[in-house]
This record gives C-alpha cells, structure tokens and sequence, in this order.
C-alpha cells in the first residue's frame, strides 16, 4: 500500500484521539471541582438548582435546598461549584448586577420623549386622550325591527330559510 491511502485513515485516527483527549480533559477537570467541594459552599446541581452543601460522602452528597429542606445528591449531579459572591447574588439577590450595555426600560416613555404626566398636563387637544368606548346614542341611532325585511328578501348568506350547511 502506497503512503497516499494510508493518509486518510491517520488523518482520521489523529482526529479521534484529539477529540476523546479533550473530552477526558473536561470529565477530569469536573471531576477534580466535584472533589474540591467543602461543606457551606454554594452548588448548582446540573438540573439548574441552586443549593448549600452541608455534607460530602463517597458518591453522594447532603444539600441544603431552603433552609432545613435537606436533599441527597449523587455527585455528578453536580454541575458547578459556585463562589461566595455568585452564589450569594443569584440566590439572595445581594450585590449589583454588572451590565456591560444600556439597560431598556419597562415602559415606552424613555422613547417617545414624553411621559404620562406631560401629555395630561400640557392641556391641548391634540393631547387629550380618546374615548374608544361604545357611545349610547350609537345604539339609538338605527331602530331594530327584525320582523321586516330591508330591501332584499334572501339572507345574507345565501341560504333560504332552515337550510344549514351540513350534508
């Protein structure tokens, strides 16, 4: 067999052995943060539970959910080990969040320039706000009389009297 055949098959062997390398480097590297857990340090589990690790056994773990809420964990269900800070802001709320960006309001009014105050004070009528309600003389204004037929006699679908559309 000549070199040239040959170059595919290593080409792809090499690929392998690169990719079950890197895959080994990251089972052991959550492995090593599984094993350097300490009771009292803030966990996420890898379901995206947030909880304290009140104690650490062979293959399981005690963590504390809420407070006295306590819940055995296998160890690999842990997916992070958090620090104090981190843990600390996402599950009491403490410390401010770093936002690299502007932040966009709740409302509208930041982008229109006005805010409901303005528009009521400024007292023009274009400012006024519209009644989109149903108005009583509307309701008044054409008599119903169901008894006479207007203009046409046939319905307005179509249909004569007691037909449907079923067949």
């Amino acid at each position: 067999m000549s070199l040239v055949t040959l170059l595919p098959f290593i080409v792809l062997i090499g690929a392998m052995f690169l990719m079950t390398r890197s895959a080994k480097k990251k089972q052991q590297a959550a492995a090593q943060m599984r094993n350097e857990m300490q009771p009292g340090t803030g966990v996420r589990t890898i379901g995206g539970m947030y909880a304290t690790v009140k104690e650490l056994h062979d293959d399981t773990v005690l963590l504390e959910v809420a407070p006295g809420v306590h819940a055995f964990y296998a160890k690999n269900a842990i997916g992070a080990v958090l620090d104090d800070e981190e843990y600390n802001r996402i599950v009491h709320g403490d410390g401010d969040l770093k936002v690299d960006g502007p932040i966009v309001p709740d409302d509208a009014s930041s982008l229109t320039g006005t805010t409901d105050s303005d528009a009521t004070d400024s007292g023009s009528p274009d400012d006024a706000k519209i009644d989109l309600g149903k108005k009583p003389e509307a309701d008044e204004a054409e008599p119903k009389d169901d008894t006479a037929p207007k203009g046409d006699a046939t319905p307005k679908d179509g249909k004569a009297e007691g037909e449907t559309d079923a067949k």
